[in-house]
């Protein structure tokens, strides 16, 4: 089993999360911001990757230090579960649609963390959760990871289903990326041997 967990106490956060590359989607999810909540609880099922994350964090200043802490944290799992990434498919490719948006998200696990977003919102919160901390949240993950990340919004109005869509094809294509290839046989997806700063 691909799992890991990881905890950390700042003056900002006190987080704990546990990840598992191989579950079946079960998720169990408290940040204290309920937008939050639920779009890990997207990520995690529609990835099919168990994820807890239990965080108190520092809401009373606002969400950056929580919401930031959650996509490091739990990148920060799912990179140390990836281990040396042999045999994964490294690669994800998806449109997801919901309702009236469609928004694209293509990654490569390539070690080289990189977040293109083309993306945008016309209101200031989801709920209570501040929208400018998605594109954060994406930039955050991606650097812990070590993903290229490319993120766009072909269109859509509503801004809840423009934030979902965005994390649940972000879920799909991390599915595709880490699940493992038996035609691969072990081997990490790289000319290189490796996968990282230097591979190709």
């Amino acid at each position: 089993m691909r799992t890991a967990s990881i905890t950390r106490k700042t003056h900002e956060t006190d987080i704990h999360v546990e990840v598992n590359l191989d579950g079946t989607g079960h998720y169990d999810v408290t940040t204290g911001i309920g937008f939050l909540d639920h779009m890990i609880e997207q990520f995690s099922r529609h990835s099919l990757i168990d994820i807890t994350c239990r965080i108190k964090g520092d809401l009373h200043v606002d969400q950056h230090h929580t919401t930031e802490d959650s996509a490091i944290a739990i990148g920060q799992a799912i990179s140390e579960a990836l281990g040396d990434k042999a045999g994964i498919g490294r690669y994800g490719d998806v449109n997801s649609p919901m309702d009236e948006a469609l928004s694209r998200v293509s990654l490569d696990i390539s070690g080289r963390p990189y977040l293109v977003w083309k993306a945008g919102f016309t209101q200031d919160k989801l709920g209570e959760f501040d929208t400018e901390m998605v594109e954060h949240w994406f930039h955050s993950i991606a650097q812990a990871v070590g993903i290229t990340l490319h993120i766009e919004l072909l269109y859509g109005t509503n801004n809840h289903h423009i934030c979902e869509g965005i994390f649940k094809g972000f879920a799909r294509a991390m599915r595709t990326a880490v699940e493992l290839d038996p035609r691969k046989g072990g081997a990490v997806p790289s000319t290189k041997g490796i996968l990282g700063a230097k591979s190709l």
